[in-house]
């Protein structure tokens, strides 16, 4: 049973191809803005690679890349189709091309909607990334002489006075930590002795946090040593004051940031994709009606153009009987070559 059966009159075949072919550049554009997106979110991401764990993220704008490519090609070819169905002597050379066209044009259309399902599912690898990450740039903060990490005091710097955070989930992670080198720690004092042998490992920890924490908006001087203890600052109460750092974490400051980034993109990627689905449906009907013309002295006639030949039921199955075909051919195939080199005999 023919699905979506539409008459097309000569005129409305005119009419479709020359809609087709402006609606195939729309995409095209559509295509470079889906290209420019993965591009973009890319960039912000390895901007933050020194606070992320793991790349698992980057499969979002990878996939955006792929696809915005894949869908300047395939806009281009439909934008050549439409122009060539208006001349019924050169739309036949595009009959055994369209097929493999449309099963790749549905395929990377398919990953376009995948790209906008996992822009909006990576809040989970993302939190977790940002997790380990941040938890691993507090602690190498201080190693600024070490190879490899020169640079995470500054990273993790301008990272807090960009998105205005302070430590992974907020300013007490840095209480856990030695943030400050022992290059710059006087051994001989004894607040530094005291401290230094009253940790297990070793290492000299305080109630204190970064410069880069201070929120420049509090009509306080900054506070950022000996946080938690009331009587080392005139009138102050650690309990009931509210500090003047920054309050949120840097991990939510982040999560917040670009899954606000990612839904966007999502919304406009899932605007382009409709869009090529637009494209793909209109090709599809330019198509079978164009194929009725073809063999007919006279071009003017009218033709049925449809979505499938068969139901939704039966093209899938014929589709997967042909992939199953190809595949029980190849393994045919290759255990033939298998069997004439065994039963070659050594020289």
């Amino acid at each position: 049973m023919v699905l979506l059966k539409i008459k097309f009159p000569f005129q409305r075949r005119v009419r479709l191809a020359q809609g087709l072919w402006l609606l195939s550049w729309l995409a095209v554009l559509g295509g470079t803005f889906t290209l420019a997106l993965g591009i973009f979110l890319k960039t912000e991401l390895r901007r933050r690679a020194e606070v992320m764990d793991n790349t698992e993220i980057h499969a979002v704008p990878n996939t955006l890349m792929l696809v915005g490519l894949a869908s300047l090609g395939i806009n281009f070819f439909a934008g050549r189709i439409c122009q060539d169905s208006l001349d019924a002597g050169r739309f036949p050379r595009w009959k055994t091309f369209l097929q493999p066209f449309f099963v790749l044009a549905l395929l990377f259309t398919f990953l376009m909607l995948v790209s906008v399902i996992m822009s909006y599912a990576m809040k989970g690898n993302l939190e977790e990334s940002l997790k380990i990450g941040l938890k691993n740039g507090i602690r190498f903060y201080k190693d600024t002489d070490t190879p490899g990490r020169c640079f995470q005091k500054e990273t993790i710097d301008r990272l807090q006075m960009e998105f205005r955070c302070c430590g992974n989930t907020n300013y007490k992670d840095w209480f856990e930590v030695q943030w400050i080198s022992n290059r710059y720690l006087d051994f001989t004092s004894k607040d530094v002795k005291d401290r230094v042998r009253s940790n297990v490992d070793g290492r000299y920890l305080m109630d204190g946090v970064p410069f880069s924490c201070c929120n420049p908006n509090s009509p306080r001087p900054c506070i950022q040593h000996k946080l938690t203890n009331n009587s080392a600052h005139y009138n102050y109460e650690y309990q009931t004051e509210e500090l003047n750092l920054f309050n949120r974490g840097c991990r939510q400051a982040l999560v917040n940031y670009y899954m606000g980034l990612m839904n966007t993109i999502g919304a406009g990627v899932l605007s382009v994709f409709l869009l090529q689905m637009s494209v793909l449906v209109s090709l599809r009907y330019l198509q079978t009606a164009m194929e009725g013309v073809v063999g007919q002295e006279n071009t003017e006639i009218e033709t049925e153009g449809y979505l499938l030949e068969k139901s939704v039921k039966e093209t899938v199955k014929e589709f997967m009987d042909s992939v199953l075909k190809f595949f029980q051919t190849t393994q045919v195939g290759a255990a033939g070559e298998v069997g004439e080199k065994a039963a070659t005999p050594a020289s």
